[in-house]
């Protein structure tokens, strides 16, 4: 312990005579400028000189600094910074990213497996008509994908064209047998008064509301992981105020103009800094737990009905229900079809096999793993999102703790000295979220609450016109983001962003 102390002090000594005035040599400036690639280290000073012309790092003693190094330290000091908070949002942001794609796996996987049940039921059930209706139930299942995937697609409109061009089918195969030829125009009547003569009863409607329910979850759920990433994106391409590239650079840089290439800064010197440089992120935090809280919620309201896996599990039930309702009333529909269509010219059916009753056929649910179902998948993400509820919060103090400042008890910089304990900076901070653009600090709103969707849209509806949740977006490119006051208080509250090339409205 002893040792240990007296190295200490050596070190101590060591700086503080650096600052005092006995600072010889500026090799291992050179040196960590090199190794860093802050600059070139041709025009550095050789040995150590007076620093009149410097703007931040000014200082009595002579000094290892010329104006251009402190100017190729600012810019290494807000790229450290910059680079410190993408490393940091690095696990959040591959957390969603990859809870996106195995989402959208998950529905790709899940429609299949239902159109692959769909066509095994009406191949059991309705032998004759399933080798045409699987083109169907494809552009049926092909349509709810895109829907699910953000489509402007409408459900009823969905559902209305599987069971139009689907009567036809039924029709000729179920009801009329015998009629195993018809032209064209007479196919199209048929499927013309499908919606007049509800040969399906309410099976369509069930199904569009079932379908529309449910997948407006499913759909928002990814729309709102999109929205994770591009806040993500967002707060990792901040511009800082002129203030904190100034304040970055003395906690940061200043004390190797000193010749202390290895020195920290003080922790409360830091957490000043950092708090004041990334206030606009704490601003953030309200409204990305907020965030957490509606993808906790809308989670929590995807059961029953609006369960996507049980309702698409389920479509193979409804369409054989359906069927089945259109084959009981198949005399009566046949004398419908008679008045709105005429008889059509009888042609000899070539090969005509028994129908089976599908009704007499038992329908066993499909069953999935456990593990790999969408409410599994959803729990697990929830669970390791929660970690981050905090993240925006604490990022400066975060910053500070793991990786800028210096350990209790160790020797530290306090912007102006280089101390053996650590005490409260002498140097004036400024505000440092301020920009030097008219206005001063912005509330950088990027999200609102999902919490509004425990009242979804009707199912038949475009849904990404009437869901109210999601980001709100302004001009501001990613790249050059800077931060903008609106000098009515009401219209601050609400600061917008926007990436390049695209307009995001919900």
């Amino acid at each position: 312990m002893g040792l240990q102390k007296m190295l200490c002090c050596l070190f101590v000594a060591a700086c503080v005579g650096l600052i005092s005035g006995s600072l010889t040599s500026c090799d291992e400036v050179r040196k960590v400028f090199q190794l860093r690639q802050i600059g070139p280290v041709k025009s550095l000073p050789e040995r150590p000189r007076e620093g009149s012309d410097l703007q931040v790092c000014q200082s009595r003693n002579l000094t290892c600094c010329s104006k251009k190094m402190e100017e190729r330290y600012q810019v290494a000091a807000r790229r450290d910074v910059q680079n410190l908070l993408q490393t940091s949002s690095a696990s959040l942001k591959f957390l969603i990213s990859r809870n996106v794609a195995a989402f959208q796996e998950s529905f790709e996987s899940l429609i299949k497996a239902s159109e692959n049940h769909t066509n095994l039921v009406l191949q059991a059930s309705y032998r004759n008509m399933a080798g045409e209706a699987s083109g169907l139930v494809r552009e049926l299942f092909t349509d709810v994908g895109l829907f699910l995937l953000g489509s402007e697609l409408n459900v009823d409109d969905i559902t209305s064209r599987f069971f139009d061009a689907l009567f036809p089918l039924v029709y000729h195969h179920l009801i009329n047998p015998s009629l195993s030829r018809v032209t064209p125009g007479y196919a199209e009547c048929v499927r013309s008064a499908r919606r007049d003569l509800s040969p399906f009863g309410a099976a369509p409607g069930v199904l569009a509301n079932q379908i529309g329910r449910s997948g407006v979850g499913g759909r928002v759920l990814l729309q709102a992981l999109h929205l994770g990433v591009e806040v993500i994106n967002t707060t990792d391409h901040l511009v800082f105020s002129r203030e904190c590239r100034r304040a970055l650079l003395r906690m940061q840089y200043c004390p190797h103009c000193h010749g202390l290439t290895l020195s920290k800064p003080c922790m409360g010197y830091c957490l000043n800094v950092m708090r004041g440089c990334l206030a606009s992120m704490a601003e953030v935090d309200p409204h990305w737990r907020e965030f957490v809280r509606s993808l906790e919620g809308l989670s929590a309201r995807m059961h029953g009905t609006q369960d996507l896996e049980q309702v698409l599990l389920g479509v193979h039930a409804v369409v054989h229900d359906a069927v089945a309702h259109a084959q009981r009333n198949g005399p009566h529909l046949s004398a419908q079809v008679y008045k709105v269509c005429g008889r059509p010219s009888r042609q000899p059916a070539q090969s005509v096999s028994g129908q089976q009753d599908g009704a007499s056929i038992p329908l066993k649910a499909f069953i999935r793993e456990t593990g790999n179902s969408l409410a599994t998948r959803r729990k697990e993400f929830l669970n390791s999102l929660r970690l981050y509820r905090t993240f925006y919060g604490g990022l400066a103090d975060q910053l500070c703790v793991n990786q800028l400042a210096s350990a209790d008890g160790l020797a530290c910089w306090n912007g102006a000295d280089f101390v053996k304990r650590q005490t409260p900076s002498s140097v004036p901070l400024g505000d440092l979220s301020s920009p030097p653009s008219p206005g001063g600090p912005v509330l950088l709103l990027l999200l609102r609450p999902l919490g509004d969707l425990s009242s979804p849209p009707s199912p038949g509806g475009p849904v990404l016109s009437s869901v109210p949740w999601g980001p709100v977006l302004s001009s501001i490119p990613l790249g050059d983001l800077s931060f903008r006051h609106d000098s009515n208080p009401r219209q601050s509250q609400q600061c917008l962003i926007q990436i390049p090339g695209r307009v995001n409205s919900v």
